[in-house]
C-alpha cells in the first residue's frame, strides 16, 4: 500500500513574510485525503522573509520538530529558552500540558527555509521541554529523532522515528514497512523506487512493502519517517 505525495499537489498558503507548503491538511488548507499518517500530523516547508516569523503562540499535547534547511530561526519560549537554530540543526520541543513560543528568521537580509513537523504523542498533559542539536550523518540512514534519543539523537514521546537519509548517485538502500508504515520526504535531490520517481518536496508513503530506493542520478537527501501502526 502506498500513499504518493507529489510536491506540486501540496496545499500552500501565501502571506507575503511567508510561503509554505503544506503535505498535510493544515490551517485555511483542508483535505480529508490528506490528514496525516498514523502520529505524523504535519510537514510544511515554509520559507519565511528576512525579519519576519511568527508572533508568540501557544500549542499543546503535541511534538514539534523544526529542520533548517536554509539561514537561522531565532526561537523564544515561555519554559525560558531563547536559542538560534543554525541550518542542519535539528530542534524538538513537547508542548504537553501547553507552551507558548515565537519563531523568526534570524537574519535581516536572508531568506530562512525549514521544516515544520507536528508528531502527535503517545501521552498527554506531560511538563513541556526542549531539545536541539547537530546530528553528524554517520551512515545513509541516521537518527534525528527517536523515542529514547538512541545514537545522539533527540528524544519523542511516541513511538517514532524521523532519520535523514544520504544516498549518492545510483546508492541504494532497502527500507521495510511490512509491520510499520513509513514516509519519505525528498529535500534535495532525486531517488527512484520500483514505482515512483521522487524528487525535491515530493514524498511516498507505504505499509506492508518492502522498498528499494535508488539514489537516482544526482543522489538524495530526505526524512524517512518509521511510525507506528495506528490509523494508517
Amino acid at each position: 500500500m502506498y500513499y504518493h505525495r507529489p510536491a506540486e499537489d501540496r496545499g500552500r498558503a501565501d502571506f507575503g513574510w511567508l510561503d509554505s507548503k503544506h503535505s498535510f491538511s493544515f490551517g485555511s488548507y483542508y483535505d480529508p485525503k490528506h490528514m496525516g499518517l498514523s502520529a505524523l500530523r504535519v510537514i510544511n516547508d515554509d520559507i519565511v522573509d528576512p525579519g519576519a516569523g511568527f508572533g508568540s503562540h501557544g500549542h499543546q499535547d503535541m511534538e514539534i520538530i523544526s529542520y533548517v534547511l536554509e539561514g537561522a530561526i531565532e526561537h523564544k519560549d515561555s519554559m525560558g529558552n531563547s536559542y538560534i537554530v543554525p541550518a542542519g540543526d535539528v530542534q524538538r520541543m513537547s508542548a504537553g500540558t501547553g507552551v507558548t513560543h515565537s519563531e523568526f528568521n534570524h537574519s535581516n537580509t536572508e531568506s530562512l527555509r525549514f521544516l515544520q513537523i507536528w508528531i502527535q504523542p503517545n501521552v498527554k498533559g506531560s511538563a513541556p521541554s526542549y531539545e536541539q542539536k547537530q546530528v553528524v550523518q554517520l551512515e545513509n540512514l541516521t537518527p534525528l529523532i527517536t523515542p529514547n534519543g538512541a545514537g545522539n539523537s533527540l528524544s519523542i514521546q511516541q513511538d517514532a522515528s524521523m532519520f535523514r537519509l544520504e544516498l549518492g548517485a545510483n546508492e541504494s538502500i532497502e527500507l521495510s514497512t511490512l509491520e510499520r508504515p513509513g514516509y519519505l520526504h525528498v529535500i534535495e535531490g532525486d531517488v527512484n523506487t520500483a514505482e515512483y520517481s521522487l524528487k525535491n518536496g515530493d514524498a511516498l508513503g507505504a505499509y506492508q512493502e518492502t522498498l528499494l530506493l535508488n539514489g537516482g542520478n544526482e543522489g538524495v537527501i530526505a526524512l524517512w519517517f518509521d511510525l507506528p501502526a495506528i490509523s494508517v
